[in-house]
Order: C-alpha cells, then sequence, then structure tokens
C-alpha cells in the first residue's frame, strides 16, 4: 500500500513585486508550479492513497486565482478516483466562526476528504483508517479530541493519524496561533502505522518516533528556509514502514558573500554561474561606515543579471571604539557617517564629496519614509 503524503503548499502566497509574463507574481506562480509538479507525480506513482497536511492555501480567504487554480488541480487528482484525504492548516482555519472554512469547497468531489472542523474526525476505508486533527485554535479542546483519535484505532486495519501542528518546540514556525502538540500524548504515534505532519517546513522524521514525519512544504516562504529541498513523501506499508522522499524541482536560493576587507579582488572572484533565474542574497560582510557609503545596492545587483532577484544584506564590522552600526539609532545614523568622515578623510575634496553623497542618501530616505507615512 503505497500513500502519497504532501503539505503546505501555501497557495496563493505572492513576494518580491516581479510579475512573470502572464502578469502573475513570479514567486505565486513559483507555488502554483511546484503544486502542479506533485500532481504530475501522483498521476506517475498511482499510490492508493493521498494525503495533504494541512495549509493548501497560504491565507484562510485566498484570492480568486488561487481558489481557480486550487478547483483546477484537485479536479484532476478526483478523476484519477484514488481517495484524498486533507486537513486544514493553520493558515487555512479562519480565526473567527464567522468566516467560512476554504476547504469546504472540496466537499462535493467524490473522492475527496476533508477535515477542517478543529475537531478530530475518523476517514474510514476497507484497509485503512484516516484519523485527522486539523488544525486547532484552542488548545483547552485539543487534548479531547486527540483521545477521540485513540479510541477510534481499528486494530483489524492499517492506522494512519495526519496533523498539523508543532511536536515539540524544535518545530515552532514562529507564527501566530500555532498549535503545539502535548507531550503526553506522543504515545498515541507508537499505536499509529503512520504519522503524517504538517506545519513544520522541512522533510524529516521527529525524534525518537520511527514513523512521525513532515513532509516539508513544496516551496519556500522564507530564505531562512534556503537549505532544505522540497518535495513530498511517498509512504508504503507493507510488513514495515519504508519512507521515500521525493524532490521537485523549485527556484534556487543562491547565498553569496563579499569580504569587503578585499573589496574589489572579491567582486572579480565571485562565481555568477549558479545564478540564472535563481534568489540571490548577497552578504557584503566586514563593512566599514566609508565603504558602505561608495558601495551601491544597484551596483552590486548588477552583477547578476540574470537572476531573478538580488537582495542584500549590510554586516558592519566594529570600528575602533567597539560600536556596532547595527546598534546605532536611524536618527544619528547620518550623523554618525559625517563622523567618520571627518575623522578619516583628510583631503579635502574627497572629504567633501563623500559628505554630499551622505546628505543626499539620507535626503532619499527621509523622502521615502515621508511617502509612507
Amino acid at each position: 500500500m503505497k500513500i502519497l503524503h504532501f503539505s503546505d503548499t501555501h497557495l496563493g502566497y505572492n513576494d518580491l513585486d516581479i510579475l512573470d509574463e502572464n502578469n502573475v507574481n513570479q514567486r505565486e506562480a513559483d507555488f502554483y508550479d511546484a503544486f502542479n509538479q506533485v500532481v504530475q507525480q501522483i498521476k506517475t506513482i498511482k499510490p492508493e492513497y493521498i494525503i495533504h497536511t494541512g495549509d493548501l492555501f497560504h491565507r484562510a480567504s485566498p484570492s480568486n486565482r488561487a481558489i481557480t487554480f486550487a478547483l483546477e488541480k484537485i479536479k484532476e487528482i478526483n478523476e484519477l478516483n484514488i481517495p484524498f484525504v486533507l486537513i486544514a492548516g493553520n493558515h487555512s482555519t479562519p480565526r473567527t466562526n464567522l468566516s467560512s472554512p476554504i476547504l469546504k469547497i472540496f466537499e462535493n468531489y467524490e473522492n475527496i476528504y476533508v477535515s477542517y472542523n478543529q475537531e478530530y474526525k475518523k476517514i474510514e476505508f476497507e484497509d485503512i483508517v484516516f484519523h485527522t486533527l486539523p488544525h486547532m485554535n484552542d488548545d483547552t479542546i485539543a487534548n479531547s479530541q486527540i483521545e477521540l483519535c485513540e479510541s477510534n484505532i481499528v486494530e483489524t486495519k492499517k492506522n494512519i493519524m495526519m496533523l498539523h501542528c508543532s511536536v515539540g518546540a524544535w518545530y515552532l514556525m514562529q507564527e501566530f496561533g500555532e498549535w503545539v502538540y502535548p507531550t503526553d500524548k506522543e504515545y498515541i504515534f507508537e499505536k499509529m502505522d503512520y504519522v503524517a505532519l504538517g506545519h513544520w517546513h522541512g522533510f524529516g522524521s521527529v525524534g525518537k518516533h520511527e514513523n512521525v514525519y513532515y513532509s516539508g512544504s513544496t516551496e519556500r516562504t522564507s530564505l531562512n528556509d534556503k537549505r532544505n529541498s522540497k518535495g513530498f513523501v511517498l509512504a508504503t506499508l507493507e510488513d514495515k514502514l519504508d519512507i521515500e522522499y521525493k524532490e521537485i524541482a523549485i527556484r534556487p536560493i543562491i547565498q553569496k558573500q563579499i569580504d569587503c576587507e578585499d573589496y574589489e579582488e572579491q567582486i572579480a572572484l565571485i562565481d555568477r554561474s549558479d545564478v540564472d533565474n535563481a534568489i540571490v542574497e548577497v552578504k557584503l560582510m566586514n563593512l566599514t561606515a566609508l565603504q558602505s557609503i561608495d558601495i551601491q545596492n544597484k551596483d552590486i545587483k548588477e552583477l547578476f543579471p540574470n537572476a531573478m532577484s538580488v537582495s542584500i544584506k549590510r554586516e558592519f564590522k566594529k570600528d575602533t571604539n567597539g560600536i556596532n552600526l547595527e546598534e546605532i539609532e536611524a536618527v544619528s545614523l547620518e550623523d554618525y557617517f559625517l563622523e567618520h568622515i571627518k575623522e578619516d578623510v583628510l583631503d579635502e575634496n574627497e572629504n567633501n564629496r563623500l559628505k554630499l553623497k551622505v546628505q543626499e542618501l539620507f535626503s532619499k530616505y527621509e523622502e521615502v519614509n515621508n511617502d509612507t507615512m
């Protein structure tokens, strides 16, 4: 018996203000592409069951485009006559009872089974039982729902537990309202043939439990997630559980570092061969205040013309007095730069050039801030 497990597809997510050829936010389109890759793999693998452990959408009230895309793809899956079980995650669960849960739109599909009411739901087939526990806003009712799960185990069938939560503090996403599974209830995992988790965006087993896995997300919602590959789990249930991770192809996130103590040489040697259509993060290290005036973001971005986007982080070295530039209050930042120029630049013409440049930069900064207030 093969079960294809994927999660955290976050349809409708967008970022970076870059449009594709169809005038769709490019990152939003990337998430649709990742989902479509999983659908194509489903058609190839033809598992006995498909499960999705939460956050199908990025928001509880997704855009029309995200809903339309999901309806089209769920229809494709439905036509395969493979049971598909979905649970709600924290991103797709309304925070009040005034809003209708978005997963309700799939209830009329013959082969689609949804669990979204912040309560335990048993979904049973001839040879297997899915014990679904969607995201719950109220921790006080969670224990009773978990106990219902335990009391509904069917000894003569395979039992699969589906959750969208953090199993322990290590798997917290630092998001509002995320649900942490109680440690004293982890013994129930041992009674299951497989525990399928959603919420954490990286693939992997959980702690000492050999049958408990996060499938991870299918795309990256943060630059901090750049080290994780993306894909889905193919769980085979025979005499023992076999887990296979299937990677999909997504847009790469590439980090480049430039040590500003040897700026010109570092620029000349920087590798640009791996950044085509990538999201590039450039870290300027050991930067001095004077260097920072002359190093423009525009010049750094022009080093990577084939990248999809380039972001720049500046890490300043500590000055001789042990003051870190990042600790200076924004209101005194202009004075800080001007003071450095006065102390360190003896040539009068260069001194005047740098002063004018600093004043121009901070004038633009104030204009931007005033426009956004």
